[in-house]
C-alpha cells in the first residue's frame, strides 16, 4: 500500500495496543513532514506517526529512525517504540505525558543545564546506525534544488566559499561523533517534571556533538551567552573551540535547512509556509556569513582549549 493512501484506519487494526473498542484518536498540530495522531485506548496513550511520501527528498531514512528510536528510548531519553509498519510507513510510540516546550520558553534560560543533561543522556546511547553530517546533507539538498528548478535564494551559492572554510577549521580539531537527534527545534524537547525526554528521530545519525548544542542555539533563538552556558553545562567547564564549533555548526544548520525549505515549498503539499520558514533562517545566516565574527570562529575551532 503507497503511504500515499495510508489512513489511520489502516493502521489502528495492525497495532494490538490501539486495536480497543475504547478508543479515542485525535490529531496532532504541527508535523511537517508526518501526519501525527494520538490514540488513547485502554487507560494509555500512543502516538501514530505515518510519514510523507516526499520523506526521501529531505534525506529521511525510516528505517534508520526506527532503530535510532529505539536506541533513544533503550537510554530513556526518546520515547518508547511500540510498533514498526514500514510497509504503511507508521510508527508507533509511546505518548509522553509532559510540557512540550517553545523557543520564548527556553529562551528563558532557566533550563538550560537540563537541556545540556538530555542531550549528554542522548549522546551516551549506543551508535546510531547512520551517520549524519549537515556539509554533505547541504550538497544533496543544493543538488535536489537545483535539478527540479526549486526557488533557490539570492546569493546562496555564494557562500560556498566560507562554507569550505567552516569544514576546513572545523577539521582541524574534529573528535568523532556520536549519537544525535540533529533536530532538536524546541517543541522536541518534553519536559516531564524533573527532566527533559527528546522526541523525533527522523533525521538522527552520528555527529559531532556540537551540532546538537548549535542546532538548539539556533532553532530556539538563544543568545550567544546562553550558548556559552549550554556548552559550560554539557562539558563542566567553558571551552572557547567548542563555543566556536557550535556557533559554526548552527550556522551551518540554518545554511541548510533553508535547502530543506526549498524543497518542502516545491513538493509538500502541507498548508504551511515553507519558503518563509527558510528565507527566516537564511537571513539570518547571511547575517553571520557576512558579520565581523565569522573569521574569528574559524580561527577559535582550532583554538587547543
Amino acid at each position: 500500500m503507497s503511504d500515499e493512501h495510508v489512513t489511520i484506519d489502516d493502521i489502528l487494526p495492525r497495532v494490538e495496543q490501539l486495536a480497543g473498542a475504547d478508543r479515542v484518536v485525535s490529531e496532532l498540530p504541527g508535523g511537517l513532514t508526518n501526519t501525527n495522531y494520538k490514540v488513547d485506548v485502554g487507560g494509555r496513550s500512543y502516538v501514530v506517526r505515518v510519514s510523507s511520501k516526499d520523506a526521501g527528498l529531505l534525506a529521511i531514512d525510516r528505517e534508520n529512525e526506527y532503530v535510532n528510536s529505539v536506541a533513544a528510548a533503550e537510554a530513556g531519553v526518546g520515547a518508547g517504540v511500540v510498533a514498526y509498519l514500514p510497509e504503511l510507513g507508521a510508527l508507533v510510540l509511546e505518548f509522553i505525558e509532559g510540557s512540550t516546550m517553545s523557543a520564548q520558553e527556553l529562551r528563558a534560560g532557566d533550563r538550560l543545564r537540563e537541556v545540556a543533561d538530555a542531550i549528554r543522556r542522548l549522546h551516551g546511547c549506543r551508535r546510531f546506525r547512520d551517520d549524519f553530517n549537515m556539509f554533505r546533507v547541504q550538497e544533496r539538498y543544493a543538488a535536489i534544488v537545483q535539478e527540479r528548478g526549486l526557488r533557490l535564494p539570492e546569493r546562496y551559492l555564494e557562500f560556498a566559499p566560507q562554507v569550505a572554510a567552516m569544514e576546513r577549521a572545523m577539521a582541524v580539531r574534529d573528535e568523532g561523533t556520536l549519537p544525535c537527534n540533529n533536530d532538536l527545534l524546541a517543541e522536541n524537547f518534553i519536559w516531564t517534571g524533573d527532566r527533559f525526554r527528546l522526541i523525533d528521530y527522523e533525521y538522527s545519525g552520528n555527529n559531532d556533538p556540537m551540532f546538537e548544542l548549535g542546532n538548539v542555539w539556533s532553532e530556539s533563538n538563544l543568545s550567544l551567552e546562553q550558548l556559552e552556558q549550554l556548552v559550560a553545562h554539557y562539558y563542566g567547564r567553558p571551552l572557547v573551540n567548542k563555543v566556536a564549533r557550535a556557533r559554526l555548526w548552527g550556522l551551518m544548520s540554518k545554511y541548510g535547512w533553508t535547502l530543506w525549505a526549498s524543497i518542502q515549498d516545491g513538493v509538500s503539499a502541507i498548508d504551511f509556509d515553507f519558503w518563509g520558514w527558510g528565507m527566516e533562517k537564511y537571513e539570518r545566516a547571511v547575517a553571520e556569513f557576512d558579520g565581523p565574527d565569522f573569521a574569528r570562529l574559524c580561527e577559535d575551532v582550532q583554538r587547543d582549549d
